[in-house]
């Protein structure tokens, strides 16, 4: 089974900067996409932005032009640079990451914007 492990979640000010990290580990030869996504309380996930193997991205439009993707295929791991943070960007933060036949999880890492 594929394990997803997030890191980088945390406290920040509104307009301050975090990166969060996605590992995967576990039984699989390689993925095409990998994204992140979002949930706040009482909503549903949301697509943030995702990354295919050969580097193209999409963002949703809420974070354009402030969050960024990025993937290191040989170590299996994708990024989101998240810079000039909202209080609407405050919720659970899920790495996911496809093969041919699954959508893998991350357990999700918290990500709150206050002042």
């Amino acid at each position: 089974q594929v394990q997803l492990v997030e890191s980088g979640g945390g406290l920040v000010q509104p307009g301050g900067s975090l990166r969060l990290s996605c590992a995967a580990s576990g039984s699989f030869y390689s993925f095409n996409a990998m994204g992140w996504y979002r949930q706040a309380p009482g909503k549903q996930r949301e697509l943030v932005a995702g990354i295919t193997r050969g580097g193209s991205t999409n963002y949703a439009d809420s974070v354009k032009g402030r969050f960024t993707i990025s993937r290191d295929n040989a170590k299996n791991t994708v990024y989101l640079q998240m810079n000039s943070l909202k209080s609407e960007d405050t919720a659970v933060y899920y790495c996911s990451a496809d093969t041919v036949l699954y959508k893998y999880w991350g357990q999700g890492t918290q990500v709150t914007v206050s002042s």
